[in-house]
Formats: C-alpha cells, sequence, structure tokens
C-alpha cells in the first residue's frame, strides 16, 4: 500500500512512565512525519498536539507506574479541554474502570465503564496477526482494507462495551472488535480519546496508515 505521511509540525509525545515499547512507538510515529519526543515531563506531555500512552505489562503495575509519573493527571486534564490522547495494548486498557488479573481487581482511570479480564480462547495469550471489525465511518481506519491485520499480544480484554450515548449532539463512540475465542474490544475512537488493545508500531503499513489517521486529527 502508498503510504501516507503527516504534517511534520505536529508535536507528539510518547507518555515515558516506564511500561511500554517507548522506542518502537517513537520509531513508527517519526516514519509517518511526526515531530515526536518521549518524555514524562508534564508540561510537554500537557502541550503537546497528541500524546501516546503505551502499555507493556501488568494492568496494576503500570496504573501504579502511570500514576508514579503523573499521567493519570495529565490524561484526565487532556481530555478535560478536548486534548487528544491515544492508549496502546495495556496503554488502552487502563482506560477503563477496573482490570482483573489473577484474581486481583485494581482501578483503572475509568474514562469508560468496564473490566478488563482474562480472554476466553482456548490458546492465551493471543499473540500474533489478526483482523478487525471496524465501523464503517471509523476515522481511525479510514483507508485500510476490511481484511488488514494488525498484531496483538495479549492475555486480557474487555469484552463488553459498556459506554451508551443518547445525547445526540454528542458522537457516539465508534468500537472495534475482534475475536479470539470470544469478541473483545480492539479499538475506541471517543472524542479526544482514541486506543487500540493491538500495537499499530508493530503492525507494518497497516498500522502505519492508522497512526497517520489519528496523526492527521490533531
Amino acid at each position: 500500500m502508498e503510504l501516507s505521511t503527516t504534517s511534520p509540525n505536529k508535536k507528539v509525545v510518547v507518555f515515558d512512565y516506564g511500561f511500554g515499547n517507548v522506542r518502537s512507538a517513537e520509531r513508527a510515529l517519526a516514519r509517518v512525519g511526526a515531530d515526536v519526543e518521549i518524555t514524562r515531563d508534564f508540561d510537554k506531555a500537557m502541550n503537546a498536539d497528541g500524546l501516546l500512552v503505551p502499555g507493556v505489562g501488568a494492568f496494576a503495575a503500570c496504573m501504579r507506574g502511570l500514576r508514579a509519573a503523573r499521567g493519570d493527571w495529565v490524561v484526565d486534564r487532556r481530555l478535560s479541554g478536548g486534548r487528544p490522547v491515544m492508549g496502546i495494548c495495556v496503554g488502552m486498557q487502563i482506560l477503563f474502570a477496573r482490570g482483573i488479573e489473577h484474581g486481583v481487581e485494581a482501578e483503572g482511570l475509568d474514562e469508560w465503564p468496564g473490566t478488563v479480564a482474562p480472554l476466553q480462547a482456548d490458546v492465551v495469550p493471543h499473540m500474533g496477526w489478526n483482523t478487525v471489525d471496524a465501523p464503517a465511518d471509523s476515522r481511525l481506519f479510514a483507508g485500510l482494507d476490511a481484511d488488514a491485520r494488525f498484531y496483538f499480544v495479549h492475555s486480557y480484554a474487555v469484552h463488553d462495551w459498556a459506554l451508551e450515548s443518547h445525547n445526540p449532539v454528542i458522537e457516539a463512540p465508534k468500537v472495534t472488535w475482534s475475536t479470539h475465542g470470544k469478541p473483545f474490544v480492539a479499538a475506541v475512537e471517543n472524542g479526544a480519546l482514541w486506543a487500540t488493545q493491538f500495537h499499530p508500531e508493530k503492525s507494518g503499513d497497516a498500522g502505519a496508515q492508522l497512526l497517520t489517521n489519528w496523526i492527521g486529527t490533531l
């Protein structure tokens, strides 16, 4: 596929709180033309055009790291001002209300209701390439074929989308699904807050187009 690039004046901060593939994210964003910086500096994270929150590892550990770096404040304040935030993998999971791992429940950022729970599949973790079922009007997946594949590495996911919008003035969230055993939430577009369960930075040209789409909204 022919890959488009974004305007190089879009500043994106990859928030470095100790739990994410920050270098891979940096390279992927730079590939599509973003001006990227890896930092946990509060002011830089607040003032960037876009904030990317990666995440690898356990839900509870990621939340502890995020809070220690004041990332919970950064995310909340950016979203309060309508400033774009994107979460990846566990960086998406911690946006939900809670996570349950090994029978232990931990609180998330509660930007969305819902519980991150173990995948219900014969083979766990879900590791490798998979397709997704995106809404027809998705901006995140614009320009991508329906059979585009993305790279997943996870043992937990959200299986039920609980947030409903009954306000005709506010655009309803767009939820993308994938299936490994049972369907799970693979991506969400909700105002200034977007997220993917898969790793766009490891998903080749399809992931690069997706990042281009996100940066194009900044």
